[in-house]
């Protein structure tokens, strides 16, 4: 990378480090000494780095030691995101208040922190959130991640950056070569790691008990949590872990050899070379700043961080073995796949091929299709029951590794909002509820009703990130999930336990989408 660039970086890093503006809590972390934000019942920390940046040699490389400054650096704002594309404005069901706003950059390794205020006796429990964005776009600082309400219950939250895109996840036989016996992809995965072992040595300075520390993520974030379930590295570094709408097994990873095809074949069309000339080339020109994000690169298995996929980590014992609360929404697949609620009866037909295999003629007696109206109401069913049985099998495989509790859920709430018929409980919106965020987007007109629920909702995370359960006073009883009769938390109207799937449904399922449950 050009000298100007390392130098950008750098003094961003130097003026960051600038005395803050105001007054506000101070925390000696082992880098140095931070000041937060008063925010009343809250203390915030933000853009907080936990490792180097990752610019000129230091792109596609393991993250590095952060270097220690002196006096007191400000975190009073956050850092940028990591580079990719952005659409301020939001797109689909996803408005403003789901997408990165601010600047971004190769400089990014920062984290957040909100405490509450209030000192007590002992430590209180850690929750690390992973952002989602198909692992080519998504920060710790998106509206509906801010951690105050979550933190004002009692526990400390903590929300994370890392690369992402052809930045995060570039593979290519040179750095194969260049990283000997280190991990020579999966830098993403490799940050978030960094950040967990930064939370180990620090957050107990915030209060935080480095022994009571759940990890979560939604989406790709989901799919970070099952990779750091089945990464070696990341063993001791998290007790308990939330996994919202992600499974492994829905795509497979690709293996070190066809990710380093697929980088050779990138470079190229970069017409790139080398290593070094990757390296000299301007993060634009490697990845657009603006529009839309083409989902391109994801976690490898390479053999070091990822020796095995989730899913068979998890069947061949080697998977970290902690409570898991995982779950899904009602409308997935509303914005992720075009014929959801398609009338047609080819796509219906092929929509139960494609799930149930050879399993199929029985799958067909369970969805109607005699109409065009049962047609569509069983597309989107099939659609749901997918994910149900996405979340079985999962379930499954976690039996054969070991002995820790699961907890199912399905969130039907639909939020208020632009074509809300149309996206329905779409993917993502059960965070504004979870994270009590739903005043980032008051253009949406989140009722009381919204807010009581929300309160409900939170209850049940907080007290799952305490205690590995999330039972507790005031709320429905949440059923542990087991393999011979499912039962999950129905996050909706009702708020109440519910199957995962009918009788029928699941004996094809067990037949066909999850073979290895028998």
């Amino acid at each position: 990378m050009p000298l100007r660039y390392a130098l950008c970086a750098f003094l961003a890093f130097s003026l960051a480090a600038a005395a803050p503006s105001a007054d506000g809590p101070v925390v000696a972390t082992r880098s140095g000494r931070i000041q937060g934000l008063d925010q009343g019942a809250v203390h915030a920390f933000l853009g907080i780095p936990f490792a180097a940046p990752p610019v000129g040699e230091n792109r596609w490389r393991s993250p590095q030691p952060i270097r220690a400054w002196s006096g007191i650096r400000s975190a009073e704002a956050f850092g940028a995101s990591c580079w990719q594309a952005v659409s301020p404005e939001g797109f689909g069901p996803w408005s403003r208040e789901y997408v990165v706003q601010g600047n971004v950059s190769e400089d990014c390794l920062t984290l957040n922190v909100w405490r509450p205020a209030a000192a007590v006796q002992g430590r209180r429990p850690v929750l690390v959130f992973i952002h989602g964005g198909g692992f080519n776009s998504g920060a710790g600082s998106i509206p509906i991640y801010e951690g105050r309400a979550l933190a004002s219950r009692g526990i400390l939250v903590v929300t994370v950056n890392y690369r992402v895109n052809v930045f995060g996840f570039l593979a290519h036989p040179d750095l194969t070569r260049e990283a000997g016996r280190s991990v020579p992809t999966n830098f993403g995965l490799q940050d978030i790691i960094a950040s967990l072992r930064w939370v180990q040595d620090n957050i107990a300075r915030f209060g935080g008990d480095p022994d009571r520390v759940t990890i979560a993520g939604q989406s790709a974030g989901s799919s970070a949590v099952h990779d750091l379930i089945a990464a070696p590295a990341a063993r001791g570094l998290f007790h308990r872990a939330i996994a919202q709408s992600g499974f492994p097994g829905r795509r497979p990873l690709p293996t070190l050899a066809e990710a380093e095809k697929d980088g050779l074949a990138f470079a190229a069309d970069k017409r790139a070379p080398t290593l070094a000339a990757l390296r000299a080339l301007p993060p634009e020109a490697l990845q657009a700043s603006r529009g839309g994000n083409v989902i391109r690169f994801a976690p490898v298995i390479d053999g070091r961080l990822l020796p095995l996929s989730p899913d068979v980590a998890l069947r061949t014992k080697r998977a970290t073995v902690v409570p898991v609360l995982a779950g899904f929404t009602a409308d997935e697949d509303s914005a992720l796949a075009r014929d959801y609620g398609s009338a047609d009866a080819a796509v219906l037909e092929q929509l139960i091929r494609e799930t149930a295999g050879e399993a199929a003629p029985v799958a067909t007696s369970l969805y109607p299709a005699a109409t065009e109206a049962e047609r569509a109401r069983s597309n989107v069913q099939l659609h749901r029951d997918r994910w149900a049985a996405l979340l079985y099998r999962w379930a499954a495989d976690r039996a054969r590794s070991g002995k820790a509790s699961t907890f199912g859920y399905l969130f039907s709430r639909v939020a208020p909002g632009p074509q809300s018929a149309r996206w329905g409980a779409f993917h993502s919106s059960e965070i504004p509820y979870v994270f009590g965020t739903l005043d980032a987007a008051p253009e949406r007109g989140f009722t009381a009703a919204d807010r009581a629920f929300s309160d409900r909702v939170s209850a049940y995370w907080v007290n799952f990130v305490t205690s590995g359960d999330p039972n507790g006073p005031g709320l429905p009883a949440w059923p542990v999930l087991r393999l011979e009769d499912p039962h999950i938390l129905r996050l909706g109207d009702p708020l109440a336990p519910d199957r995962l799937l009918s009788p029928e449904k699941l004996n094809w399922v067990r037949a066909s989408i999850a073979p290895q449950t028998k």
